[in-house]
């Protein structure tokens, strides 16, 4: 089974918590604080593996969760840092956020590596909080959450050479008799749905890989048919090959087969115009081919024309020979083709500055809106007094009391941040 979509959620792994320690030797009775931190979570990173074709793996694991980090330990030992969630994906695979649709990543090469969800730093043992006030903190943080969201996997195929026609004009027939790839053929549209790869070795000893993609139809670039699940494989291909039926078994034309399909790339995306192509004049075994091809031949006169027969490989030797030549003479890496990208289309970002936190009132509970107020409270231990004693100095010195004055909260009235709900106390 061919899958080339997936959506995951990955949670990276929280940080280790620190501790609440004291040095407790015979001949040392004030030996101060000794709380270790505690270790890094796990990262999530996303691995380029040759050996995958598809995102079938992602169909039957939807959630990742890595690991947390240790907790520290006494005598400022630290928490050891928990080791990197490695997902391993087929080259090819774009990522993107599935909430705010933002691109993360496009990976193509062997052993390419996206860090997809950082884990949280471990949380400080009291050690850290010692100060010439306070030489004996009954404190320590809890580890930092680390990064969670839904992601949208799209596989788009590598392959050297691309195989593009309208449905049954013996594109998989042709990718049979050039591999050892064996897919399904019929004599109806539309045999093909999914894209199916082979390794070519020619004669001489060379080797390209080579993709029969879903016929097409008029209206593809609008989404028609298969639409654009076949137009953005064709994207990753570095040369396009037009099999054409030059027999017309179906009434087709062969001219203006190849002005519809030039048509359907070039409204898709401008950058295939430039893609190098040649011509498979298929079924040249068949009666009427050779009509067709003379008149195919007078109207592209410019073309690079094969005639060939996928079903007796007549002519086969001369194209695949072309095709690695060709293959030979050009960059070895081609820029993959996508679309809003910040690298396509140069945006320039500044820093602005945020809102620090945002207040909304329920009722008689006014809710305290903050990615950063909400970390904090998940990292304080409220079992100890000098944490709580911490977090209140924090909501104080960044402003929350004040602007929760200004917005008519008294005493008694409900605070919610996060998951924390506390009472206002002037």
């Amino acid at each position: 089974m061919f899958t080339d979509h997936a959506s995951i959620y990955v949670k990276a792994g929280d940080g280790g918590n620190g501790i609440v320690s004291y040095r407790r030797e015979k001949y040392v009775p004030l030996g101060g604080p000794a709380g270790g931190d505690g270790g890094k979570g796990a990262d999530i990173i996303f691995v380029v593996d040759e050996g995958l074709r598809t995102l079938i793996d992602f169909r039957y694991q939807k959630h990742f969760k890595a690991p947390r980090g240790e907790n520290g330990g006494t005598k400022n030992r630290h928490g050891a840092n928990a080791q990197d969630m490695i997902v391993k994906v087929p080259p090819g695979t774009l990522v993107r956020d599935a909430k705010t649709g933002a691109f993360l990543g496009d990976l193509t090469e062997h052993g390419a590596r996206l860090v997809v969800a950082r884990g949280g730093r471990g949380g400080r043992g009291n050690t850290r909080f010692a100060t010439a006030v306070n030489k004996a903190p009954d404190m320590a943080e809890r580890g930092e959450p680390g990064e969670e969201r839904y992601l949208e996997l799209e596989l788009r195929v590598l392959a050297d050479v691309g195989l593009v026609g309208f449905p049954s004009v013996g594109k998989s027939t042709l990718l049979a008799a050039v591999t050892r790839a064996r897919p399904k053929v019929g004599s109806y549209h539309f045999t093909t749905l999914t894209p199916e790869l082979g390794v070519v070795e020619t004669a001489d000893g060379r080797d390209f890989v080579i993709a029969d993609l879903p016929g097409l139809i008029e209206g593809a670039h609008e989404g028609h048919g298969l639409g654009h699940e076949f137009l953005r494989h064709v994207e990753r291909t570095r040369i396009i090959v037009h099999v054409i039926d030059m027999a017309a078994v179906d009434g087709r034309d062969p001219v203006e087969d190849f002005r519809v399909i030039e048509h359907e790339l070039e409204a898709y995306d401008v950058a295939l115009a430039d893609r190098p192509r040649v011509v498979a004049a298929n079924k040249m075994d068949l009666p009427d081919a050779a009509e067709g091809l003379e008149r195919f031949r007078k109207a592209y006169p410019e073309l690079e024309v094969f005639p060939i027969s996928g079903a007796t490989h007549q002519g086969l030797d001369a194209l695949l020979r072309r095709l690695a030549s060709m293959l030979d003479e050009m960059p070895k890496d081609l820029k993959p083709v996508v679309e809003d990208t910040d690298e396509q289309s140069h945006k320039v970002y500044r820093l602005e500055k945020a809102e620090p936190f945002t207040i909304r009132r329920e009722g008689h509970e006014f809710i305290v809106e903050s990615d950063e107020l909400e970390k904090l409270v998940k990292m304080t231990n409220f079992q100890q007094f000098d944490a709580v004693k911490r977090f209140q100095r924090i909501l104080k010195n960044r402003g929350v009391d004040d602007a929760l004055r200004k917005r008519g909260a008294t005493e008694g009235d409900s605070i919610r941040i996060g998951d924390m709900v506390f009472d206002f106390v002037e």
